[in-house]
């Protein structure tokens, strides 16, 4: 319901640049109070103005896709690696994202991350990404260069794979490469569930100084059908929960970082 309302409350902005309390209380049939949060969490995302008595569009940024986030599995504990995530990047960094629930959300942090938009507006941060989704959302952020690799679009993931994909993507330089995978394992390291995304993946990773993998406490143990990276290829791992004896030691003689992301405030 709230997802739906922060759409419609979009849908509004962009037809007529602003909206007042009064008009978001008519159209959804909601309190002052939920209009005045609805408004004020979209404001906190970077995607309108508050206003005194309502909000208005972002001046530089045009019409914003509505928000169309499904209830995802994990979804607190993806929104709060997210957050530990972009704790990581600092302005300037060119930092290199696939396609995935949790990489979305990092990529979201990204936007909406104070430190990475500088007062004097100019750009905070590049994103190299091959997730269609992810550069559609980035792409209107004037504190945000997105870059998109070449490649196929892969239906169910809105990620471009392939030949053209890779090549594309070794011509760039990463600060940070922000990965999202189906299972972190003591023994086969990090997977995931297709040779396309595997292939996307370790492209990214060699063109990367340091390499993040996002991965929920569902996936400690976990492996997908596809080998992505050894765990002696991966700078950090960024979890919600501390992983069990076998993982957590592996992680350690290889040398992996472990970022436990704490529960979002109150």
């Amino acid at each position: 319901m709230k997802q739906q309302r922060l759409a419609r409350i979009l849908d509004m902005v962009a037809q007529d640049g602003h909206v007042t309390l009064a008009q978001v209380r008519a159209e959804l049939g909601t309190s002052v109070a939920t209009a005045r949060r609805d408004l004020d969490a979209l404001a906190q995302q970077r995607l309108v103005v508050r206003t005194h008595g309502g909000a208005s569009a972002l001046a530089s940024s045009g019409y914003e896709r509505p928000l169309a986030d499904k209830a995802a599995v994990h979804a607190e504990a993806k929104g709060a690696i997210a957050r530990a995530t972009c704790d990581l990047i600092a302005v300037g960094d060119v930092v290199g994202v696939n396609g995935g629930t949790t990489t979305t959300e990092v990529a979201r942090e990204l936007a909406r991350a104070d430190h990475l938009a500088p007062a004097d507006g100019t750009r905070g941060f590049t994103l190299v990404t091959n997730a269609l989704n992810i550069a559609f959302e980035l792409a209107v952020r004037p504190h945000a260069t997105v870059v998109m690799s070449g490649g196929t679009v892969r239906p169910r993931s809105f990620e471009l794979s392939g030949p053209a994909a890779r090549t594309s993507l070794q011509e760039v330089v990463l600060d940070v490469a922000v990965l999202g995978v189906d299972g972190v394992d003591a023994r086969f390291g990090a997977t995931t569930a297709d040779a396309g995304e595997a292939d996307i993946g370790r492209t990214l990773a060699d063109a990367a100084r340091r390499v993040v993998v996002v991965a929920d406490s569902s996936k400690h143990g976990r492996t997908g059908p596809q080998r992505l990276l050894d765990l002696d290829r991966v700078d950090v791992l960024v979890t919600e929960r501390a992983p069990g004896a076998p993982l957590a030691r592996a992680l350690a003689e290889a040398g992996v970082r472990l970022v436990l992301a704490p529960p979002a405030p109150g």
